[in-house]
């Protein structure tokens, strides 16, 4: 299989992780009307496919022990935690997703992602002691800071909306929309409690000799995902979030367009996570760290911040309060991701 040998390559996945992490999600918001219920059978498929293909190429490829053989070996413990970490994934990423369209990029990535960055940093640094501890656990407090930000950014942003929408109902004649500041936030924090769980089952499944490589961890990850997609589902479908239950058959009245993006989000998704995997798994000498490569890589908040807030314009018209708190939300992530990013440099000290 194929591993960085550098500190710079590695390094480099664990950006292009962050890029593809931040923006899969476009391809959500480019579905349109198109239930996100129905967008991700098509994405969790995505997932599956980018994970098999990386596996039988890169995988391998080198001298090292290829993905097949791997799989082989692997103990039935490894294999286990590998799926959960699927499931659990895929729960937190459908959580994520529903958030997303109820209360868009800019405010579901920093308050679930951003939660479930804090968590997994504790989490790995417990598993893989790795970077300085102040450096780390002082970035995730900004990361915080950046969550509470966000919150009572949307919070205030959805009032003034709701205003609004109250006011123009009233003036027609009809009964005021629901309001939907606390559900777009409590989705993203159960999605970050969740989210913040895979990455370490993740590592625990690559553990020992006889633990799951990179390659194969990202195939049972996607399996896990793939498979329990379908159950999660069908308690979305018919006990939804926003709108009424829908049947499976609504599936089949997407178009081409709609299913490919689908497919292109889970494919986005499971290489930035791919990416990581390697990156977590180089040589000692050369290892970003599992702590430090689940912190860059989850920069993608930023990113998809960037995107809803500059691309789908998700605060436009918001009142200036709420401009500053999006601003501060914005200082307090860099400055905690920097501070995280930094921590190996520091390591020690």
């Amino acid at each position: 299989m194929v591993l960085p040998t550098t500190y710079t390559t590695a390094l480099l996945l664990t950006i292009l992780t962050m890029i593809c992490w931040g923006s899969w999600a476009n391809t959500a918001k480019m579905t349109g009307k198109w239930r996100f219920e129905l967008y991700y059978f098509d994405y969790a498929f995505g997932v599956l496919l980018a994970a098999t293909i990386l596996a039988l190429t890169f995988g391998q490829m080198g001298t090292d022990l290829t993905f097949q053989d791997n799989l082989l070996i692997v103990r039935k413990r490894a294999l286990a935690f590998g799926l959960l970490a699927g499931g659990v994934f895929n729960l937190a990423n459908m959580l994520l997703v529903a958030a997303i369209s109820i209360a868009g990029m800019a405010v579901a990535f920093p308050i679930g992602i951003g939660l479930a960055l804090v968590i997994g940093v504790i989490w790995n640094y417990v598993l893989n002691p790795q970077g300085n501890p102040l450096m780390l656990f002082g970035g995730s407090a900004l990361l915080v800071g950046g969550i509470v930000a966000a919150s009572i950014a949307y919070r205030t942003y959805a009032e003034h909306r709701d205003a609004l929408r109250a006011q123009r109902a009233q003036t027609k004649g009809r009964r005021p929309p629901r309001r939907t500041g606390f559900k777009g936030i409590g989705l993203s924090l159960a999605c970050g409690v969740l989210m913040g769980s895979f990455y370490p089952l993740v590592e625990i499944s690559k553990q020992g000799e006889l633990g799951l490589r990179c390659y194969a961890a990202g195939f049972v990850f996607a399996v896990g995902v793939f498979v329990t997609t379908p159950v999660y589902n069908l308690v979305f479908m018919n006990v939804p979030v926003t709108g009424r239950p829908i049947g499976l058959r609504e599936y089949f009245t997407g178009t081409a367009r709609q299913h490919l993006l689908g497919v292109a989000g889970g494919v986005i998704w499971a290489v930035g996570a791919i990416a990581n995997f390697a990156a977590a798994s180089a040589p000692k000498q050369v290892q970003v760290g599992p702590a430090i490569s689940y912190a860059i890589g989850q920069g993608a908040v930023l990113v998809s911040t960037l995107w809803g807030l500059l691309y789908w314009k998700e605060f436009e018209g918001a009142p200036p309060a709420v401009n500053r708190l999006v601003g501060l939300m914005i200082a307090l992530m860099v400055g905690g991701l920097a501070l995280i990013a930094a921590a190996p440099l520091f390591a020690g000290k």
